[in-house]
């Protein structure tokens, strides 16, 4: 297989995944957003594990998700990178939210608020945005600060391609996204049924 060729992960769409929630057969929901983003809106029942938590210690969490496992973000794009994570150590019965937090939504299906937060690709739009403009005026200055712009311009376009974001893995460290704790102890007390889930 070529860079070019990937192997989407199997998905399920928002209305599937009610329908199995609404009859008792619900499969383990893992979000893989930040604790802020899910601490904003997240689908009753789901467990936090962020993406950057589940691709560390995805072998220790392998022995807690034996069952049909709904992997969701906002939009599909961090769902699909856990899929492929949890794929690589043999988890079968893996499936991406369709569309994710955005279509669940869309589908006015139950949801669970708390404090309302940026999500984490709009802060990114708004960092990136921020330093372009800053460098682009700058330069009227400084006419070196024009390949500043280029340079966030040459990340942007890379994590396009790529379906990553270096950016968004660098904000989603700050304390803003941090919110409530979660850490792999807390998470697996959760998948084992003995910590309180959200």
């Amino acid at each position: 297989m070529t860079a070019s060729e990937t192997i989407r992960p199997a998905t399920l769409d928002a209305t599937s995944l009610r329908e199995l929630i609404d009859s008792g057969r619900a499969p383990r929901l893992l979000d893989v957003r930040t604790p802020a983003e899910f601490e904003t809106v997240h689908i009753p029942g789901a467990y936090n594990v962020p993406l950057d938590l589940l691709k560390e210690h995805r072998e220790e969490l392998r022995n807690h998700l034996d069952e049909d496992v709904v992997l969701i973000c906002r939009s599909g794009a961090r769902a699909t990178q856990a899929e492929q994570a949890l794929a690589e150590i043999g988890l079968p019965n893996l499936k991406v939210l369709d569309g994710g937090m955005l279509a669940w939504q869309a589908t006015r299906a139950p949801i669970k608020q708390g404090k309302q937060r940026w999500d984490l690709e709009r802060q990114v739009r708004l960092v990136a945005g921020s330093i372009v403009l800053a460098s682009v005026l700058g330069s009227v200055f400084v006419p070196g600060l024009k390949w500043v712009a280029g340079f966030i311009g040459a990340g942007l376009t890379f994590a396009a391609v790529t379906n990553t974001c270096a950016m968004g893995m660098m904000l989603g460290k700050l304390p803003y996204n941090r919110g409530a704790s979660c850490d792999l102890d807390s998470v697996v007390g959760q998948l084992r049924g003995t910590g309180s889930r959200e």
